[in-house]
């Protein structure tokens, strides 16, 4: 076969271009992570108006080296969308870096910051394994992250303080937008009529207690690994069991599985669903129910320009999800063929969280 040495110039650039491009897309995630590191989202907003370069950098800890770099690094972010640039007066013609809504997510004092989610996701820990993916391939073993670090994510974890941290701290924030999306009008009949809950995988309950906070007459637990529910204390709707959703699950009305069963392959989600199965007939209330908040991948006659980022952004989980762990993002056919499959007669779909969907599913 020839090569299309035959490639018109403007072809022929365009795909180097795009080629380039894929190379170098770490460069937007790690000047992100600069930004955040030197807290320059914070220093914009905390000067409470356009903020000149000269302005930006006297108030960040950089070296006199380094002032010069600041431009180029904002002029990146500005190109990705997190900044922009305004007039610092009708009559000035300086401008000066405001904020948009991405980096307003990106503020420490935001109740809803991803600011956690950022330096988790982009700590070597994170992304060393993928330097191991084509290694996964040709091998039997299990994840790209095994590879690396000779262990599973989860038992890395158990005796990691740091990954622990930052995986825990990084799913708190995530948790703390979902609370704002899930509790608000819209969606709070989810838990009406509810009598007790069971949050599994809660990490340190920060939905959890939000839930409780927003139904008290609702009995909540958090129930995760011992390591990750040690030392946390309940109040009084809301307490915190240790143990292992693989073996049993407590009883309860309802069973919340958020971003639970994406980290899992079919036959340990299987399992999982199962027990939650138990779990609810335990508690002998037919009315019980499953409560699953987790992507559901879009299928191809419903992919338009409008969407692409959006799919763009639950593939690029997909791929986390084969390289950090077992599992993976499913379409709505797959999620189907699992719940039928623990023996559930119904599912509801409700897509209210962007790019996650509600999936209540019925015994």
């Amino acid at each position: 076969m020839e090569f299309q040495s035959e490639l018109q110039a403007p072809k022929l650039l365009k795909a180097q271009s795009h080629i380039w491009n894929h190379i170098f897309n770490f460069i937007n995630s790690m000047s992100l992570k600069c930004a955040v590191e030197l807290g320059i989202p914070d220093a914009i907003h905390n000067y409470g108006q356009p903020m000149p370069l000269s302005q930006l950098i006297a108030s960040l800890t950089v070296h006199p080296s380094k002032t010069s770099s600041i431009q180029r690094l904002m002029r990146i972010l500005i190109h990705s969308g997190f900044f922009t640039t305004k007039n610092v007066a009708n009559d000035d013609p300086e401008v000066g870096y405001v904020l948009t809504d991405s980096s307003m997510l990106l503020l420490k004092e935001n109740p809803l910051s991803v600011t956690p989610y950022v330096l988790a996701m982009l700590d070597p820990i994170f992304t060393k394994p993928w330097h191991k993916l084509s290694t996964w391939f040709q091998s039997n073993n299990p994840t790209p992250f095994e590879i690396e670090h000779g262990e599973m994510f989860w038992a890395y974890a158990c005796h990691d303080p740091k990954l622990n941290e930052f995986f825990n701290d990084a799913m708190a924030s995530d948790a703390r937008l979902v609370n704002k999306l899930l509790l608000d009008d819209k969606c709070k009949g989810v838990f009406e009529g509810l009598e007790s809950l069971v949050d599994v995988g809660g990490g340190t309950g920060t939905l959890a207690k939000a839930i409780a906070k927003s139904f008290p007459q609702l009995d909540c637990t958090v129930f995760d690994l011992p390591h990750v529910v040690a030392d946390l204390e309940g109040s009084d709707n809301l307490r915190y069991i240790g143990g292992d959703m693989f073996e049993a699950i407590p009883p309860s009305n309802a069973i919340l599985l958020k971003w639970i069963l994406h980290d899992w392959n079919d036959e340990e989600c299987l399992n999982i669903l199962k027990n939650c199965k138990e779990a609810i007939m335990n508690k002998g209330n037919k009315e019980g129910k499953v409560i699953i908040i987790d992507m559901i991948i879009m299928e191809d006659e419903k992919k338009s320009d409008d969407n692409d980022k959006s799919i763009e952004t639950q593939l690029f989980f997909d791929m986390l999800m084969m390289v950090l762990l077992t599992g993976k993002e499913r379409d709505e056919k797959e999620w189907a063929k699992l719940i039928f499959s623990a023996g559930f007669s119904n599912y509801k779909i409700t897509p209210i969280l962007g790019l996650r969907s509600l999936i209540e599913i019925y015994p």
